[in-house]
């Protein structure tokens, strides 16, 4: 074997590790995915980094074991958000290694082909996978965009107009529940009418997506003092930002999309919205002369 330097030795140890632990994640996720193609996938996955992992070991001479708590995190979050998500992020992770390879490549052949096969036969499989919770993003962005924009609005108007949090809460309930019901009734509708077979589960994401944006907005009005209507204010549009900096990651992560510009567009409308209707709270209480 050729002899190396101790540069392209200590890249090409943490490389082996990585491909060992990734080939475990794989094959542990296909345990439990859905879907034959799926289990079949992530099984070539499993064993493409494998055999990466044995061409790296050719120069180390060492048998590794696979890093126990990368393993349990990736199969926590593909339990969790679905195995897409999380062997993307995983894949994601791997960006870094680019310029690696690239110190490699004079002096271990081998680099230039699993480089190549990293960057384009991975990607090929990976955009393979399919899976049912993403089929239905469309349906719980709909879902939860509405209630962002809905609620927040409610709830800032409700704000000044009430000037408690309990009054808010209750209010900010009433509506958010009668919305989910007729958001998702909504959906089922336009999914009937377009003779898709799956209106049900279109309309069962939605209203979930709805229900749980919903009761994460009005929690800071139930768990703060009654007198502390602004603070919950300012605490529910953190949670607004929290929410769409969350969900846009996963779709960035799960779909490939860019995050930045989704999440700054669905900020500026949410947050406008609720100013907005801030504005309208303070006028409604000012010249409708209604003291609560």
């Amino acid at each position: 074997m050729k002899e190396i330097s101790k540069k392209a030795r200590e890249i090409i140890l943490k490389m082996q590790q990585g491909e060992l632990t990734e080939s475990v994640i794989y094959a542990e996720i296909a345990k439990f995915a859905k879907g034959e193609e799926n289990k079949k996938t992530l099984l070539r996955l499993a064993a493409e980094e494998k055999a990466h992992y044995e061409i790296w070991k050719k120069y180390t001479g060492i048998e590794m074991k696979p890093q126990k708590g990368k393993v349990v995190k990736f199969k926590f979050l593909a339990r969790v958000l679905g195995f897409t998500f999380a062997v993307k992020l995983m894949e994601n992770g791997e960006g870094n290694a680019q310029k690696e390879y690239a110190l490699l490549a004079e002096e271990v052949e081998e680099s230039a082909q699993i480089r190549a096969q990293e960057e384009e036969h991975e990607e090929a499989l990976l955009e393979m996978l399919d899976e049912e919770r993403l089929q239905y993003i469309g349906s719980m962005v709909l879902g939860m965009n509405d209630a962002l924009v809905e609620l927040t609005g409610s709830l800032a108007g409700f704000t000044f107009a009430m000037q408690n949090t309990r009054l808010v809460a209750v209010s900010g309930l009433i509506v958010g529940i009668s919305a989910t019901f007729s958001m998702a009734s909504s959906e089922f509708l336009a999914a009937k009418n377009e003779g898709r077979s799956d209106a049900f589960k279109s309309c069962l994401y939605t209203g979930i997506a709805y229900l749980i944006t919903v009761a994460l907005l009005i929690l800071p009005y139930l768990i703060l003092d009654s007198s502390q209507y602004l603070t919950a204010l300012f605490a529910m549009i953190a949670v607004v930002i929290l929410i769409i900096a969350g969900f846009t990651f996963y779709i960035s992560v799960a779909k490939g999309e860019r995050f930045r510009p989704r999440f700054l567009e669905m900020s500026l409308i949410s947050i406008g919205v609720a100013v907005l209707s801030f504005g309208v709270g303070v006028l409604a209480k000012k010249f409708l002369g209604v003291d609560i």
